[in-house]
């Protein structure tokens, strides 16, 4: 039920975000809004002010705006969608978009003046580490690691009761290894080490793991190792001048990755490859959301913002139905020095979102196939 409820703080608060774009700069642009609700009707409670409704409404996915003349009516009302330039009618489309990366660059922006997990390799002088230890982000499919029960997130303290220094140290270490190897983790719920419990300090201390692994030869790899995925980790922060300079330059960075992601699945589904093993939907990313936010808050703030990313770029491809394809109707429209026909772009709109939802689709059953242990066991546990 917690996770539930995450994921659909976490949604919402994203697309909130965006529907709070276009409201605004509607607003700004002096064109009226009917209605900016949180969340999807029904109704619960909606109070006017001015020309606008501020409504909370029951199915908490969100929110929307109702803007006026946004399908191209009211043309000849100076306070009509459909009137104003097309320029202007660009801004407002695109609002939403900005403000989810503005999202993504204040929620990186904070962790790293607070402080948030990050690879330590690499980082310049000006960054205060602290917590550093060797975390596992990802375990091999059918790997020793994975049948001794290793999962991403897990914290590798020390092989045979000496502590590594490092995720080279442990590699080193594996690979001398002559049979199995004891390897003491700290899952993300936290635990005492062998050395901290046996303290008078910590007499009831709740013990780490210990896992035993035998090493092989991978035959992805063609080396001996356990098959986990390792990287240096600390809680990395920067003074706050730096850290808004350091988020929004991790924002743009992680945009850029998801544009060429986003491109190469287009290019994908043009050649009739299918979508990519990693591409999740609404139950994918539902799950994707607990898992995270066991690691933490501020795991869990670094996910929104990527998820915010996505949703930016998402909608601001030019497809009909998003924000990006009523964007590239505007820029037909300046080039044929008149709007394109109401009816065709309704038609047009109309084609996508079903093409869209199609995708939709075929993604949730592909989730549903990969996370049915996990979604059956939420329900378990729920009921």
């Amino acid at each position: 039920m917690l996770t539930f409820l995450i994921f659909i703080i976490v949604l919402g608060l994203i697309v909130f975000v965006h529907e709070f774009g276009h409201f605004i700069a509607a607003k700004r642009s002096g064109v009226r809004v009917d209605e900016f609700g949180f969340g999807f009707p029904p109704r619960i409670v909606g109070v006017k002010r001015g020309n606008t409704t501020y409504s909370i409404n029951w199915i908490p996915l969100g929110g929307f705006v109702k803007i006026k003349g946004e399908s191209g009516e009211d043309r000849d009302d100076a306070d009509s969608f459909a009137h104003k330039p097309a320029w202007q009618r660009g801004l407002i489309l695109l609002a939403g978009v900005a403000m989810n990366v503005v999202l993504a660059i204040v929620l990186l922006s904070i962790g790293l003046a607070v402080g948030a997990p990050n690879v330590t390799d690499g980082l310049p002088p000006s960054a205060i580490v602290h917590e550093r230890a060797v975390q596992v982000m990802a375990v091999l499919p059918g790997s020793p690691a994975e049948r001794a029960g290793f999962t991403a997130g897990d914290s590798i303290l020390s092989v045979d009761t000496v502590t590594i220094r490092d995720a080279e140290d442990l590699r080193a270490r594996v690979t001398a290894s002559e049979g199995a190897v004891s390897i003491e983790i700290k899952k993300p719920a936290g635990c005492r080490s062998l050395a901290e419990a046996t303290t008078a300090l910590a007499p009831d201390a709740v013990l780490c793991r210990v896992l035993s692994v035998t090493p092989e030869t991978l035959a992805e790899t063609g080396k001996i190792g356990i098959g986990v995925q390792l990287a240096n980790i600390g809680v990395v922060r920067y003074p706050w001048y730096l850290a808004i300079v350091k988020g929004f330059a991790a924002a743009f960075i992680f945009l850029w990755e998801i544009i060429v992601s986003f491109a190469l699945l287009i290019k994908n589904l043009v050649l009739g490859k299918g979508v990519g093993a990693d591409l999740s939907g609404p139950v994918g990313i539902a799950v994707l959301t607990g898992q995270v936010s066991r690691l933490g808050i501020m795991y869990l703030m670094q996910f929104v913002a990527l998820l915010s990313l996505n949703l930016a770029v998402l909608n601001a491809v030019p497809f009909p139905a998003l924000d990006g394809g009523r964007f590239l109707f505007l820029v037909i429209e300046k080039f044929r020095g008149k709007p394109v026909p109401k009816r065709a772009e309704q038609i047009a709109h109309q084609v996508g979102f079903a093409l869209l939802m199609l995708l939709v689709l075929a993604v949730t059953y592909r989730d549903l196939v990969r996370y049915g242990g996990v979604i059956s066991s939420f329900f378990r546990n729920l009921f």
